[in-house]
């Protein structure tokens, strides 16, 4: 019980954090992407587009949170906890076309410059700064190594905080040094993080949504773990995946002694939950077998093994 009211607890201050980070994000983007219009500066823009993308990647792990709270039912048995990781693909797919696009902008820039009011991009680029470096602390209060979402957020804001700078930078150049090409540059660099920031965090969607080993778990320390517990032979058909974002789980068959009674068997699973719980595993399905079980030899389920030693 105690790990489950942990777990509820910084679910809910994950969700709390990203609600606030998403009115402040929404609210300041809006304020940006005026004042990009007006002084005419692609930087500011192109920081007011990844802003946008930040309110959408919020909004949506916000969505993905409610999502995950529905209860399990016939259709869904794990229920919706899943959500949380299509929210965090479709938050990497979208920074990464917003990369693209900003790209694509800066060339035309470099091809013909424009005139940009740069005092105006200096005062809206400081508050963005500003309000990046608030939106960022309140996200990093939360779960950000264990929860994906919240990461993806985290990481939105990361590279808008880059990206004020940068329009800063621009900006201070432009009156200074009257350098045009400072403007463009300063998005070229902004659509770089951007980039590499989606493509991480789609890799990591991906990996989840393909039932791919938890990046925490180490495969040869669980084999160990199991195999360590006395009464246990040997164990196949081992998978292990992510449910959601700090949700392990593992299944198994186990070969074991033909003469274990259910009581000594119960023991053994106890023993082997408990030490799969240290191992970052909470959700453990083991099926055990006798010798005379039919199954393969591998320790990876291999389909046609499989399908042989379950046909009906």
């Amino acid at each position: 019980m105690g790990h489950d009211h942990g777990h509820d607890h910084t679910h809910g201050a994950n969700k709390k954090a990203l609600m606030i980070s998403f009115i402040i994000i929404t609210i300041y983007m809006i304020i940006e992407a005026a004042g990009g219009f007006i002084t005419n500066s692609l930087a500011l823009l192109s920081d007011a587009g990844h802003m946008l993308s930040d309110s959408v990647s919020l909004g949506v792990g916000l969505v993905a949170f409610a999502m995950g709270e529905k209860v399990a039912n016939y259709s869904k048995t794990y229920g919706y906890k899943r959500f949380e990781i299509l929210a965090a693909f479709f938050n990497g797919v979208t920074l990464i076309v917003i990369a693209l696009y900003i790209f694509y902008e800066a060339f035309q820039r470099f091809t013909s410059p424009s005139e940009v009011a740069s005092t105006g991009m200096l005062i809206i680029a400081c508050i963005g700064l500003a309000v990046n470096i608030v939106v960022a602390w309140i996200l990093m209060r939360g779960d950000t190594d264990e929860n994906l979402n919240l990461r993806a957020a985290f990481l939105h804001v990361l590279g808008d905080l880059l990206g004020s700078v940068g329009a800063i930078v621009a900006a201070l150049l432009i009156m200074f040094f009257g350098w045009g090409w400072a403007d463009p540059l300063a998005s070229v660099i902004v659509a770089a993080l951007v980039f590499v920031s989606g493509w991480r965090v789609t890799k990591d969607a991906v990996h989840v949504l393909m039932e791919g080993t938890p990046k925490n778990v180490d495969l040869d320390d669980v084999i160990r773990t199991i195999e360590s517990v006395g009464g246990i032979e040997s164990i196949h058909d081992l998978h292990v995946w992510t449910i959601t974002s700090g949700q392990n789980a593992l299944s198994c068959h186990a070969v074991v002694d033909g003469k274990l009674n259910i009581e000594e068997s119960q023991k053994l699973l106890q023993i082997i939950e408990g030490n799969l719980q240290e191992n970052g595993i909470g959700h453990v399905t083991i099926q055990m077998e006798n010798e005379q079980h039919p199954h393969g030899e591998s320790l990876m389920c291999q389909h046609d093994q499989d399908q042989a030693a379950h046909e009906h």
